[in-house]
């Protein structure tokens, strides 16, 4: 009898770890994903002008907003989401913005992209 309780002890407390660990392996996953950034800065890295700047803002909350819904994807959905995130969010920019700052857009997406892990 202690044998089997010590058992089920032993079960329940590595089912608590793993769960533990997969809880902080999504919040760290959903941390990845979120895009939010200074839009100030951004207006000063990008040298936008004020219409620029309001609409630059909007694309790129639409852009956040598409990012978190592929943060919950499963693993078969996520890349596919993200990918057509990014695409839509550097079609709309490049709209918005001239040579010189879509190509520093570009290169500031490419690499947060890359600095938290979602390289494509």
């Amino acid at each position: 009898m202690k044998r089997l309780f010590l058992t089920v002890v032993a079960a329940l407390a590595l089912t608590a770890t793993f769960a533990k660990d997969e809880k902080a392996n999504n919040v760290n996953n959903a941390n990845a994903y979120d895009m939010t950034v200074n839009m100030s800065k951004l207006g000063d890295a990008l040298k936008l002008t004020v219409d620029q700047m309001e609409s630059v803002a909007d694309v790129h909350k639409t852009f956040c907003g598409e990012m978190l819904i592929a943060s919950q994807a499963n693993d078969e959905d996520r890349k596919e989401l993200m990918n057509k995130a990014i695409t839509k969010d550097l079609r709309y920019m490049h709209y918005l913005l001239n040579d010189k700052q879509y190509r520093t857009y570009v290169m500031l997406l490419n690499t947060t992209l890359n600095n938290r892990g979602l390289n494509m």
